[in-house]
């Protein structure tokens, strides 16, 4: 290379950067200047039936789960046994609830949902069923059921049953979600 070369190659360098940047911050091609397509809108999350509102979960609950319906008399008595140590479900400050979750150590805040399907659900912020959710097979404001929509999950934690701990506390009308 000779000595006529060597001031060409950084100024060559220099455009060529400068080209290819511009490049990087726009979407201009043989058709004129086009914009980024919009983010793919979040699908409608359909809000809880109206006869179940979110303050109706929060409190202290006794726990137990089964795997066979033959169970579900026995797991509820065992639910109430667990009411020495609680679990909490409050609200979350986006005003969902804020409750343990499959396979994640701490309380996540969760949605009070109805789905496509007309059940209603318990899970994260998107439309549901989707795998994350819970199902609730029931609630009457002191016992509350759900299963786990992902077979796989529900399989290893089964069939949830919830019973509210201490005094009558906030008793909600009958309920059943079916």
């Amino acid at each position: 290379m000779n000595a006529s070369h060597v001031g060409v190659l950084p100024a060559v360098a220099t455009l060529l950067a400068l080209a290819l940047a511009g490049c990087a911050g726009t979407n201009s091609g043989a058709f004129g200047s086009r914009s980024e397509p919009p983010p793919p809108a979040a699908a409608a999350i359909a809000p809880p039936p109206p006869n179940m509102n979110p303050s109706d979960f929060v409190g202290r609950w006794g726990s137990a789960a089964y795997h066979k319906e033959t169970d579900r008399a026995r797991t509820e008595v065992a639910a109430r046994g667990t009411c020495n140590n609680p679990v909490t479900i409050g609200r979350g400050p986006g005003g969902g609830l804020v409750m343990p979750v499959a396979d994640v150590p701490q309380p996540q805040e969760v949605r009070l949902k109805q789905g496509s399907d007309g059940k209603v659900y318990i899970g994260p912020e998107v439309s549901a069923p989707d795998q994350r959710d819970r199902e609730i097979v029931t609630f009457d404001g002191r016992v509350l059921i759900m299963r786990y929509v992902d077979p796989e999950v529900a399989g290893r934690y089964g069939t949830s049953v919830f019973v509210r701990c201490g005094g009558s506390g906030a008793v909600a009308s009958k309920r059943k979600a079916d």
